[in-house]
């Protein structure tokens, strides 16, 4: 077992708290999902949400997956970049696996497909 980060990303169209915690609880489930995963191999998990999202804590969507009111989460401000895609949150699990690096599964939904064509 070890320690892996594993990257997500999705996009909402509006800055509403429920679209933010819906988006955040399918993106972390799938993460978890895809890479079988349970709430007890999760380290930490750090959010980030671009600018234009104000309205909530990307972090506590997630806290409403049973199972994840006791794992560490810690929400940031993305880094503005010019022409960056708006919407958008993201999300980098810290978990212990057995998955090698070229084995873990990494996220991207909705629009947010486009960050990472590589990787889907």
């Amino acid at each position: 077992m070890a320690m892996r980060g594993i990257r997500g990303a999705t996009t909402v169209e509006d800055d509403a708290p429920e679209q933010i915690w819906s988006a955040t609880r399918e993106l972390g489930r799938e993460m978890l999902a895809r890479n079988a995963l349970n709430t007890e191999d999760i380290g930490a998990i750090i959010f980030s949400a671009t600018a234009d999202l104000k309205s909530a804590f990307p972090a506590t969507g997630m806290r409403q997956i049973p199972g994840m009111e006791f794992v560490p989460l810690f929400d940031a401000q993305q880094l503005y970049v010019e022409k960056s895609l708006p919407r958008t949150i993201r999300i980098l699990m810290l978990a212990e696996t057995s998955l090698s690096q070229k084995e873990i599964s990494h996220v991207y939904l909705r629009r947010a497909a486009a960050l990472r064509p590589d990787l889907i």
